[in-house]
């Protein structure tokens, strides 16, 4: 055993180290099945044993890398044979709830779907949501700045955060758990790590605002025959559904017959038309909520905006209609991309985006779905060969494509998944080289060292 083992295993005891073998036998990600890499893997209990851990790397040097759910899917906790792997998977503890004040104090490492589930007990609710809600953590929601389906109503991660307790890489503890929405004394300190994905700080705890859980919920699966109609309908849900609008979700036809059909999910309605919509709205009243969610569609039917909808009459059939938008392991392998742009340009940036995949690499297909009402869509590219990336340079190529036409649009490269390793070549589309020297100068003045998920979201180089 080494030095560095035994001595991490006096902060937080020998079972919960792990090297060796025992290492080998955790996947890279819930993406990448490949063993870990790393010299060791820590799992801290506590906020103090993380400051223990961190302070000992800082003096001896030792990079160390952050590992919350592993649902990311830009490589942005992946490690190093070298590395020192920070696991929070034991900092699982919701503290506190605090109906009063409208705040949850949890850990780091809590799954999103059990808070969810403990607040509902309580009729109150966490807002952020999104497929990966059984597996995703809290500590890492928070760190990627993560979005979700109902962005469109409550805002990112960023705007459901009240306090944070991180760690810096020399084991400095910097607490900010205020429960109040307005604190305006000085600088928003808590912000600098929403979004940093790791490489400025151990997010170890977070006050997270809640709300009431909403008594009425109304959803339907739309089918329409054009783009101009999906835009018409999300104005008009937007304007008549008075501020209940909490997700509004887009499916291209390629990816609803891709994810339904023989094998896979039955598909709620026929396969034939260009777009699909899952939209809900949540409320307080079921019967006037159901009775204007309802006039809605009654007028887009009658304008001809809507070719066929379907209401689920229970939660199983809600359920139904759910999964087709949250499951798609039909498609994969696939280049994953997470894109947002303005909702004016997205169909012409989709077309041109299928032409160029055929014209310049040949056998691949874009299938698109997202959020849309927060300009984020999710572009899923099958690659030319049933083994994904079996092609040399084929994945760099769609690069190429998906970010080099995404340009031309003012879009962003990343809408909610962050940047990680795999976009650190693309995040120069969206950011100045005077954006890119400030974060740079943030991340020096708080890891001096680089040691702290080193090389991730940008390079220190050269500087």
């Amino acid at each position: 055993m080494s030095n560095l083992v035994e001595q991490l295993a006096l902060i937080v005891g020998d079972k919960a180290v792990l090297s060796g073998e025992m290492l080998k036998e955790r996947a890279t990600s819930y993406w990448d099945s490949a063993p870990t890499q790393a010299q060791v893997l820590v799992k801290p209990a506590s906020t103090e044993e993380v400051s223990r851990i961190l302070a000992h790397c800082f003096s001896l040097n030792q990079s160390v890398v952050i590992q919350g759910g592993l649902t990311g899917v830009v490589a942005g906790a992946k490690s190093a044979s070298d590395d020192v792997i920070l696991s929070l998977e034991r900092l699982t503890e919701i503290e506190a709830i605090d109906s009063q004040e409208g705040v949850a104090t949890v850990q780091a490492g809590v799954v999103l779907q059990r808070l969810q589930e403990e607040l509902a007990t309580k009729n109150l609710l966490f807002p952020l949501d999104l497929g990966a809600r059984g597996s995703c953590t809290i500590g890492g929601n928070v760190a990627t700045n993560a979005g979700g389906i109902n962005v469109l109503r409550y805002g990112m991660v960023r705007n459901l955060v009240v306090g944070l307790e991180v760690v810096l890489m020399d084991g400095t503890i910097m607490s900010s758990m205020y429960p109040m929405l307005k604190n305006n004394t000085g600088y928003d300190l808590k912000q600098l790590f929403v979004g940093s994905e790791g490489t400025l700080g151990v997010i170890t705890k977070v006050m997270v605002r809640l709300f009431p859980l909403p008594t009425s919920r109304q959803t339907a699966m739309i089918a329409v025959d054009s783009f101009e109609h999906v835009i018409d309908l999300l104005n008009q849900f937007r304007k008549g559904l008075a501020g209940t609008l909490s997700a509004f979700e887009v499916m291209w036809q390629k990816y609803y017959c891709g994810v339904t059909g023989d094998g896979d999910h039955k598909p709620p309605m026929s396969r034939d038309y260009p777009f699909y919509i899952l939209v809900e709205a949540e409320g307080f009243d079921n019967s006037s909520d159901r009775f204007r969610f309802e006039k809605l569609l009654e007028i887009a039917f009658e304008q001809g905006k809507i070719c066929d909808a379907i209401i689920p009459t229970s939660d199983r059939e809600r359920a139904e209609l759910w999964i087709v938008r949250e499951e798609f392991d039909p498609l994969l392998p696939s280049y994953l991309y997470d894109v947002s742009l303005p909702l004016k340009h997205m169909l012409e940036y989709t077309d041109e985006l299928e032409q160029r995949l055929k014209a310049e690499i040949g056998n691949v297909e874009s299938v698109v779905f997202g959020h849309i009402a927060d300009g984020n869509l999710h572009i899923f590219v099958r690659p030319s060969s049933d083994q994904a990336y079996a092609k040399p340079n084929e994945h760099e190529e769609v690069n190429k494509i998906v970010y080099g036409s995404l340009k031309n649009y003012g879009g962003s490269v990343s809408a909610e998944h962050g940047i990680g390793l795999e976009k650190m070549a693309w995040l120069n589309i969206n950011r100045s080289h005077t954006e890119l020297n400030l974060m740079r100068s943030i991340k020096c003045a708080l890891d001096p060292k680089n040691l702290l998920n080193p090389g991730k979201v940008f390079s220190l180089a050269n500087l």
